[in-house]
């Protein structure tokens, strides 16, 4: 089914047939998605499941003035962004170092597969700021157009061009610093 015989099953009172779709349909992309973002297998479960229920209780204000996976791709990047802040205000009040806590943990976990490249290019996106770390995943991983990202975040190209270009300026960094190191 495609989004529009979704979205009309909703309307017709097959709510759950039609959420059960969206479900089947998507999760997978939305995995990768906020697993871009938050690095863990165990984050991105946790906030995969508030994505669902985020999108669950408010099916009935979708609009229609985006697309389907538009509007729940802004819902999982937002679910990702506050679980991003939430463990670093953890981390805060724990006074632990975040980055170093976010290296460590992509390093023991097993669904983790690449290579030293791979896992220097994760440990750099690791370290920016929650923002810069979705336009960095969403340009770089998922080569989404700016627009389409600007309407996801709901900023302007321009910034999300910034943003880019800073974000991809300390990942580059990041990476030479390691190597130097390793």
């Amino acid at each position: 089914m495609n989004d529009e015989q979704i979205i009309e099953l909703y309307k017709a009172g097959e709510k759950r047939q039609a959420f059960n779709l969206m479900v089947r349909g998507y999760s997978e992309r939305l995995y990768w998605i906020i697993r871009g973002i938050v690095q863990t297998h165990a984050d991105t479960d946790d906030a995969l499941q508030n994505t669902w229920v985020s999108v669950w209780n408010a099916l009935d204000t979708f609009r229609e003035d985006s697309k389907l996976y538009t509007w729940l791709y802004r819902i999982a990047t937002n679910e990702a962004l506050s679980l991003l802040k939430k463990n670093r205000l953890r981390a805060a009040l724990s006074f632990s170092d975040f980055s170093a806590q976010v290296e460590n943990t992509l390093q023991a976990d097993p669904t983790f597969n690449g290579d030293k490249l791979q896992l220097a290019l994760q440990k750099a996106i690791a370290t920016l700021p929650p923002r810069q770390k979705a336009v960095f995943t969403m340009r770089y991983f998922d080569e989404m157009p700016y627009e389409e990202m600007a309407e996801i975040l709901g900023v302007t190209e321009s910034s999300l061009k910034t943003s880019y270009h800073i974000a991809r300026e300390k990942v580059l960094e990041r990476i030479k610093k390691n190597d130097i190191e390793d």
